[in-house]
């Protein structure tokens, strides 16, 4: 048995592997492993996008369950500043403060055991005392008879213990701050 060259080729290379052949088979599985990289990536972005929107949506969740409505200001309540040439109202808004007064979902708030139940806040400026005089009207108020009234000493940073001229005459003084309810 005399085997020549091109016999043993054509011995050691079957017809399934030609040249052309190994050559589509490279392209063949290069596609395949370029789809599942592809599928892959795909299927990691698309996760991460859902998880992204997960938390978005309990976080929103959580805000809407764990907060009140949103007053808006102009729609719920008015704010005005008057005599500003008087007092700021950086010293206007810490009396407010010291008084618990900032909190516009409290003051809207109309349970009596969890909220302010405001009306209207009336804030007058006594210079020579350099007092804050606070008239508070809680819904239903009647006339210009104010619910409570609450002075803020600005000289000492705080609300007087011994309550400090809560009778003081406040129609002789400059209205420097009006908040008043619009809702009903």
């Amino acid at each position: 048995m005399d085997l020549t060259k091109r016999d043993v080729r054509e011995i050691t290379m079957s017809k399934y592997f030609t040249k052309k052949s190994i050559l589509y088979w490279i392209i063949a599985v290069l596609v395949v492993l370029i789809g599942i990289i592809l599928a892959v990536q795909f299927k990691a972005n698309s996760s991460s996008q859902t998880t992204t929107a997960t938390v978005k949506t309990s976080s929103s969740s959580e805000k809407a369950s764990s907060s009140t409505k949103k007053y808006v200001a102009g729609k719920d309540y008015k704010i005005t500043y008057s005599n500003t040439n008087l007092i700021d109202k950086a010293t206007i808004q810490k009396g407010l403060k010291a008084s618990y007064l900032t909190d516009i979902n409290d003051l809207m708030n109309t349970d009596q055991q969890t909220g302010s139940n405001m009306a209207k806040i009336e804030v007058y400026y006594n210079k020579d005392k350099n007092l804050l005089v606070e008239r508070l009207f809680k819904n239903g108020y009647s006339g210009n008879q104010d619910s409570a009234r609450v002075v803020y000493d600005i000289s000492q940073g705080k609300i007087p213990d011994n309550g400090a001229d809560t009778d003081s005459h406040y129609p002789d003084l400059p209205l420097v701050y009006t908040w008043e309810k619009l809702t009903k």
